[in-house]
């Protein structure tokens, strides 16, 4: 198909905040969302849904703008004093909730502690070139480097800073969710304080009126956690939320033409991700009768991209997507830093997918469990289900196993998988992140590969990313980065298939300055001008 999907971009952030109106002043803002924390404390996962609740309580070292740029937080500025040192100055006067001074030592503590208390999708990533951290004055601080690392900053804006003296007896595996959960540890620098969690149901946080960076026009905030979702738009329609997010795709154009609502559209970081298990005795494949294989078939390159042409990213996009979404070959979106221009979609070619799985010995296919999340991002379970029946074109008989997040990621993690589907955003704004999480050999000494569980290991591409990770002039950076991800797209570990474009729906009184990430912020929506 040729179909070509067209995006509306809403530019809204002067107008959102060029003012507040008095009647918000004393409003309270319900938010209806897809998925909430899995935790109140902010280094227990990576998972982006946690994280944009934990940005309500605390603050990051560094901000992720709007579009992923760099911005100060709760570090006005950083330098690098040499190829292994990078001393950032912190913001003086801040506050955290209960009335004590922010400081250098809340930032040095809470670098340590993420190795002590990460859990699923580990948060270990964004520290992982931490040697030591240096305390020069109680507002500077000097990371010392395990090498060169020109992409520190973009790690730290996902460096959650807590209270050393509120945390200092809630930093094990064993007692930090306790202490954070309960609200005794829940002490950020946030525009809002903790005020309740329900687990699966509902955040509820209240304005922080000593908030450094200004006061916002909220008293209450609630994230409403409405997975399903006909359930979040008919909560919508019915007036119990004021916003939600993720808008399925086949209600966009409903709630547009609803004079009562507003819908924000923007394109989004967060792409569909397949990956391919390569260890030897793969769990989950099989001959069509059920008989072990001679060998894994994923191992084969002419099976990867016989299964990549077998995928037509036009047909996805357009039907399984509804047109929310855009067919890509990169694990980075356009906007990423390293994102490689020359790379052409991959099209849709089934004489030529079927001639390579004769060439590589299955013309008669094989069986595989397709497993994939049903409430990640907006549309996975239909384009799961899609791919799956697009095998059958080259004889793969791909059982669909559609599952929640909450059991397909600790799954993947033990390996249980052979085939899989779930999204994936390079929220760091650099390509670095991504690809040295996902296509780097697993390796505890490089602290890469931390999410390649699948036994993929290619040492051009290892090279590539430890190359740009420690390379500091940007335009070769660039280049090592293009370069890995051209063969990503050869060797095709993985096959990115589609970004999303996401939807929010608002009362007519409200409007969202989007973001790339997806994130949904409360202080990011203001009242209508």
């Amino acid at each position: 198909m040729t179909f070509k999907t067209q995006f509306r971009m809403a530019a809204l952030a002067a107008a959102l905040m060029a003012g507040v109106s008095s009647h918000a002043l004393a409003d309270d803002l319900t938010i209806g969302v897809r998925a909430g924390p899995l935790s109140i404390d902010p280094h227990f996962t990576a998972a982006g849904t946690h994280a944009e609740a934990m940005k309500h309580i605390y603050d990051t070292l560094v901000k992720s703008g709007n579009d992923l740029e760099l911005e100060p937080g709760l570090a006005e500025s950083w330098t690098a004093i040499d190829d292994t040192t990078w001393e950032f100055k912190l913001r003086q006067g801040v506050k955290f909730h209960d009335g004590s001074d922010f400081t250098a030592e809340d930032v040095k503590f809470s670098i340590e502690r993420i190795p002590n208390v990460a859990g699923p999708n580990p948060t270990t990533i964004y520290v992982r070139r931490v040697q030591s951290v240096e305390i020069v004055d109680p507002h500077t601080i000097r990371v010392k480097t395990d090498g060169p690392a020109p992409t520190l900053p973009n790690d730290f804006i996902r460096l959650f800073v807590v209270s050393h003296t509120a945390a200092k007896d809630f930093s094990t595996q064993e007692t930090a969710n306790e202490g954070f959960n309960s609200g005794k540890a829940a002490i950020g620098t946030g525009p809002y304080k903790f005020v309740s969690w329900t687990p699966k149901e509902e955040l509820v946080l209240e304005k922080f009126d000593g908030y450094w960076g200004g006061a916002e026009p909220w008293d209450k905030v609630t994230r409403k956690e409405i997975p399903n979702d006909a359930a979040r738009v008919a909560q919508l329609k019915a007036g119990q939320v004021d916003i939600i997010a993720r808008v399925p795709a086949a209600d966009v154009p409903v709630l547009e033409r609803d004079g009562a609502l507003t819908v924000t559209r923007e394109n989004s970081v967060y792409l569909f991700n397949v990956e391919f298990d390569f260890r030897d005795d793969s769990p989950q494949i099989t001959a069509k009768d059920g008989g072990k294989l001679d060998k894994n078939p994923f191992q084969d390159p002419r099976v990867r991209e016989a299964i990549d042409l077998a995928i037509d990213r036009e047909t996805i996009t357009e039907i399984a997507m509804e047109t929310m979404g855009t067919a890509q070959s990169q694990l980075v979106t356009p906007n990423i830093f390293g994102y490689n221009e020359a790379i052409e979609v991959s099209g849709y070619d089934l004489d030529r997918a079927k001639a390579l799985m004769a060439e590589a010995g299955y013309a008669d296919g094989f069986s595989v469990t397709f497993s994939f999340t049903n409430d990640r991002l907006p549309g996975d379970k239909d384009v799961g289900t899609t791919i799956a029946q697009m095998l059958a074109g080259i004889n793969i008989k791909a059982g669909a196993n559609a599952a929640p997040g909450a059991v397909f990621f600790p799954a993947k993690t033990r390996g249980e998988y052979s085939l899989t589907m779930s999204g994936w955003g390079t929220l760091t704004g650099e390509a670095n992140y991504t690809l040295s999480s996902l296509v780097h050999t697993n390796d505890p000494e490089t602290k890469m590969g931390a999410f390649n569980v699948r036994g993929y290991s290619n040492a051009q591409m290892d090279k590539l990313i430890e190359d740009a990770a420690t390379e500091m002039d940007e335009g070769k950076r660039r280049a090592l980065l293009q370069e890995a991800n051209g063969l990503v797209a050869t060797d095709r570990p993985n096959l990115p298939i589609a970004s999303i474009v996401t939807a929010w729906a608002m009362k007519k009184d409200l409007a969202i300055v989007p973001r790339s990430d997806e994130d949904t912020l409360a202080m990011n929506i203001r009242p209508a001008q």
